[in-house]
């Protein structure tokens, strides 16, 4: 089993070999950069497919049916078709900038999955602020938005830029901050570091993930519903509200530029999945001690394709928010409730050496107290002012 779980280290390293020397960094990082674009370009044509066959049977109807059997050679239709399509640019807009927006918009999410190890010793680059990276490259698609919005010189591609960038730099602060709590408590920024803290299992059974806690619990729900809204999905998916501001900051934008925002925001779903599983759930390692056999890639694509059918549910089922309420999320809720994680994280630690009876359960008690009343206080304040009775009005004489 060990061959299997490392089988393509093994062939990266038989490739390199068969190269001089002087050669085999330059052949390493071509085919580490090869790897990542081949496997989630692939991975984005399965998810398009699994996606609108999932809301399809939502919606009771077939979705993707006649182009190969089940409709699966339908994203290699839509990607041709895309490819030939007529490229139009705006006469007004600003060409270098409107066609830099599409490819700044992809670069660096290929960057930033980089750093997510997918596999034992399967990590392309291992830095020592692999986390700090991430979050850096995923920084820069504020600025492909604004280019996209700026460049077009289109009104409702400004505002909807504008209205983009005004969600993502408002979830990005608890986005980060959820990050790095499971920093704290490793003490370490490494990714690969994050992995090995959570080796080992409970009782020999229940591996030690950071979601296995009060502060991790919150974490990993407050990292899930910022990456929700950073990635643009449902229920906020306002950047591309159709019924408002048309596409957005996508409105001028035709052919392979179109499909290349698509590509950077399906990649950009992949990355905030595979960082939420390396933070808080044991990256590639096995929930049960039992299940070790399985090859460790295995573990990680099967998790990553667990939270794709979770977003697909959520795309089908919730409506979307309104610009107040999803401002007023964040700000009101998301950002208190990941500042008291941190406090809770610190009652975590504090009371790691208690030798006081049930030490274990009053850890719980205090950290996850903490996090619920915090819930209850801060959900009761965002929640709508109910009105008692009808509204009279008094009119001026």
């Amino acid at each position: 089993m060990n061959a299997l779980d490392q089988l393509f280290v093994n062939l990266k390293q038989a490739i390199v070999g068969w190269f001089p020397g002087e050669w085999r960094l330059g052949v390493s990082v071509v085919i580490s950069a090869a790897a990542i674009v081949g496997v989630y370009a692939g991975l984005f044509a399965i998810t398009t497919w699994i996606e609108r066959k999932g809301l399809g049977r939502i919606q009771n109807r077939p979705g993707p049916n006649r182009v190969g059997p089940f409709g699966l050679l339908q994203p290699l239709a839509d990607g041709l078709k895309a490819l030939i399509k007529e490229d139009i640019i705006p006469q007004r807009a600003d060409r270098l900038v409107h066609t830099l927006a599409p490819i700044l918009a992809v670069v660096p999410v290929i960057l930033a999955l980089a750093v997510i190890p997918v596999g034992r010793n399967m990590v392309a680059v291992d830095l020592q602020a692999g986390l700090i990276f991430f979050f850096a490259m995923g920084g820069v698609k504020e600025i492909a938005v604004f280019m996209a919005g700026w460049g077009s010189r289109n009104a409702y591609s400004l505002l909807g830029s504008m209205r983009a960038i005004a969600q993502m730099i408002s979830y990005e602060m608890p986005l980060v901050l959820s990050g790095l709590v499971v920093a704290m408590a490793v003490g370490s920024l490494s990714l690969v570091d994050i992995i090995e803290a959570q080796a080992g299992y409970y009782g020999g059974v229940l591996a030690r993930w950071h979601v296995f806690t009060p502060w991790g619990l919150a974490g990993f729900l407050l990292f899930l519903v910022a990456a929700t809204a950073e990635a643009n999905r449902t229920p906020f998916d306002l950047p591309e509200g159709e019924s408002e501001i048309i596409a957005g900051h996508m409105l001028e934008y035709s052919g392979f530029k179109y499909a290349l925002f698509f590509l950077g925001e399906y990649m950009g779903l992949f990355g905030m999945s595979g960082l939420a599983i390396t933070l808080f759930l044991g990256g590639w390692r096995a929930p049960f001690s039992f299940l070790e056999w399985i090859p460790s890639w295995m573990w990680f694509f099967g998790k990553l394709f667990a939270f794709i059918a979770f977003f697909v549910w959520l795309r089908g089922t919730l409506p979307r928010l309104r610009a107040d309420q999803l401002m007023e999320f964040a700000w009101k809720f998301m950002l208190p409730m990941v500042l008291l994680d941190v406090v809770a994280l610190a009652l975590w630690q504090y009371t790691a050496h208690w030798s006081v009876p049930l030490a274990g359960l009053w850890r719980w008690v205090l950290s996850g107290g903490l996090m619920f009343v915090a819930y209850l206080g801060l959900a009761r304040l965002i929640s709508p002012r109910r009105r008692v009775g009808p509204r009279t009005y008094r009119f001026a004489e």
